[in-house]
């Protein structure tokens, strides 16, 4: 599976999420009331288009698909915020137990947009807490909402620290509820590098590779033991610190290595 910083997807063949087109749909409200899952286990895996179709093939029998005004892909822009020295990218390249994720999330097709916190807590299991936001390209108002939180999962110091726009993501997202987990897919991912003003400075496109994501209580998902059955296993993938190691080669890639060796050697980064 290749990528190019020039072409997210080809526009030529069906996407992976066509295979969910006879689908019934399911509403955001009731979607958010089944399966809202801010605390869960989180279990990633990198797939190629085909794959992913046929993964989707066999869902969609069980799958209810997330319809927003007639739309299923719905677009995604993410902006990540960092400390100066990077200590969330460091924390996930080191694999520290207790790390931490900030971000403003704008749901592109809605206009909603909310401030995020992503910590790990015990077991690996991931809370997500997130206020409403007027402005995805900054913190402002929220700053002390993230302190807040941050504070609260065992990160005082790192609650004091400014944080600054590093990387901004853009993708497509399909979300099923099936009856046991909520799955995402996302794919034609982007990541654009900030500057130290917030700027674009360099950009690569992920090509055809999909991200499939489950996301469940503390047991695994049926979509996860079929997954496991077709031979693919939960990947070490962080759009924000994987998109910082893309584009910023000077930077430790360990945890990530072999995900872009196998998925992403053809990726490379241009000017913004």
């Amino acid at each position: 599976m290749t990528g190019t910083a020039g072409s997210p997807m080809s526009g030529s063949t069906p996407g992976p999420v066509a295979a969910l087109a006879a689908a019934p749909a399911v509403g955001l409200d009731e979607l958010t009331a089944s399966a809202g899952l801010m605390t869960r286990t989180d279990r990633k895996y990198v797939l190629g288009a085909v794959e992913a179709r046929d993964l989707l093939a066999a869902l969609a029998p069980a799958a209810r698909v997330l319809e927003i005004d007639g739309a299923r892909e719905l677009g995604y822009a993410s902006t990540y915020f960092d400390t100066t020295e990077l200590a969330a990218f460091r924390q996930a390249a080191t694999r520290r137990r207790r790390r931490f994720k900030v971000r403003t999330r704008r749901y592109v097709d809605t206009g909603a947009c909310f401030v995020e916190v992503k910590t790990r807590a015990a077991r690996g299991v991931t809370v997500k807490e997130r206020l409403p936001h007027d402005d995805d390209a900054h913190l402002g108002s929220g700053r002390g909402f993230v302190a807040d939180r941050l504070a609260a999962a065992d990160l005082p110091d790192l609650a004091a620290e400014p944080l600054a726009p590093t990387l901004r993501t853009r993708y497509r997202r399909t979300t099923l509820l099936l009856p046991d987990a909520r799955v995402t897919v996302d794919t034609a991912l982007v990541w654009t590098l900030l500057d130290d003003d917030g700027a674009p400075a360099a950009r690569a496109a992920a090509g055809d590779l999909v991200v499939v994501e489950t996301k469940t209580g503390s047991a695994p998902s049926g979509a996860d033991r079929l997954l496991w059955r077709a031979g693919h296993r939960p990947d070490r993938i962080s759009k924000y610190a994987t998109g910082l190691a893309v584009l910023r080669p000077d930077l430790p890639d360990a945890p990530w290595r072999r995900l872009r060796r196998r998925h992403l050697a053809d990726v490379v980064p241009c000017p913004a």
